[in-house]
């Protein structure tokens, strides 16, 4: 699927891309801070499709985490979902996983809960400050049955690092991802069958702990929960602008010079020119996405250059072809791009023979259908 991004004036219809001097982002592993009240927007259309919800009342199962299978019946009963007309949006499964720290870093025994509200006091860390950052990473089902993790220790190591930049304690990468692994088994009749999606999770370290003055927070609370989707279309704020000008997507440019690519929204951004394949090195602004960071060990693999630099809006205007990575969009081409009343468009759509190949090799190695030379799926039984 193509989209339409914007840049401050940069454009891309089937891609759209919009930057604005104004944007300053940084990232703390999905967190991110913008100072601007005045940029353009990027969006693409949401598909939602009708929710299904797991009734019955609200219930716990506290457990070490360990690989067990099934807490109830229910875990094997068939989910009555289209899965050949899955968006990308909130379908309510049946579990999530729930882990508290107090101030002395520990984190508790971890316990999996109906999927549902959470308690909260108005005056928590992440409700006054922002204290708070997310993660998502994705589960496949096989053609055999049996359901594969991608890289999920990158997002516990991702989240790590995010937390210590946010004062924050985060599970070890271990604990990560076993909760995990417990929540997909958990939910496992909500992993969409072979070609037809992933489970997307969404794992969240939030301070649940009450403040006043501005402090880390005396508590934190680590949740899992999980959706099954498909294509990935998003509105935000930034993106609205956008779409009401014929735009999906906004492609935001350096804050100083207002010249070099920094992002498409929530997700990364490659240039291929003469196949050469470029994109923005990792910095404080930019999202060191594992999609990214796997689809450059792809390329290499498969025999392409590949340049982490600076990278100008002169380029993505004279490239070959242009497109985004990110775990929701995975590889997606960029169709057109319109900056300053210029418009450029790639051949076929935005779909070129390099990203249309990484697409391939990423989602085969991530669905199971070829070998894992890299080591990076984690099969659940």
């Amino acid at each position: 699927m193509e989209q339409s991004l914007l840049l401050p004036r940069l454009r891309v219809d089937h891609g759209l891309i919009l930057a604005s001097p104004f944007i300053t982002s940084a990232h703390a592993s999905g967190w991110r801070r913008c100072h601007s009240s005045s940029f353009s927007s990027l969006k693409i259309q949401s598909q939602l499709r009708p929710m299904s919800v797991v009734s019955g009342p609200f219930s716990t199962i506290r457990c070490a985490v360990t690989e067990t299978s099934v807490y109830s019946k229910e875990s094997t009963e068939t989910v009555d979902l289209d899965w050949d007309n899955l968006g990308f949006g909130l379908v309510p499964t049946d579990y999530m996983y729930k882990m508290k720290c107090t101030q002395n870093g520990i984190f508790t025994e971890g316990e999996l809960l109906r999927y549902g509200p959470i308690e909260l006091s108005p005056s928590s860390g992440v409700l006054n400050y922002g204290q708070g950052l997310f993660e998502g990473l994705k589960a496949y089902r096989k053609e055999d049955g049996s359901i594969l993790l991608f890289r999920p220790e990158e997002n516990a190591l991702r989240m790590r690092k995010g937390a210590e930049r946010m004062c924050m304690p985060a599970p070890s990468v271990e604990k990560f991802v076993d909760a995990v692994k417990l929540t997909v088994l958990a939910n496992k009749r909500w992993v969409p069958p072979t070609g037809k999606g992933s489970l997307y999770i969404r794992p969240l370290l939030i301070g649940s702990g009450a403040v006043l003055g501005l402090s880390p927070a005396p508590e934190y609370t680590f949740l899992i929960f999980v959706s099954p989707v498909g294509n990935y279309f998003k509105v935000l704020k930034a993106q609205k602008k956008a779409k009401e000008n014929g735009f999906s997507d906004v492609l935001y440019l350096d804050s100083t010079h207002k010249k070099y690519l920094e992002e498409v929204s929530s997700c990364n951004i490659f240039v291929v020119k003469n196949k050469v394949i470029s994109t923005p090195e990792v910095k404080g602004t930019i999202l060191p996405g594992i999609t990214r960071k796997s689809i450059i060990d792809v390329a290499l693999g498969q025999g392409y250059q590949v340049e982490e630099r600076a990278v100008s809006v002169d380029e993505v205007l004279d490239a070959d072809e242009v497109f985004c990575t990110g775990t929701a969009v995975v590889v997606t081409p960029v169709g057109s791009i319109t900056f300053l009343g210029r418009r450029v468009e790639y051949g076929n759509k935005g779909v070129g023979a390099v990203s249309q190949e990484l697409y391939s090799e990423l989602t085969r190695l991530q669905m199971g259908l070829s070998e894992d030379k890299m080591g990076w799926t984690m099969k659940l039984n």
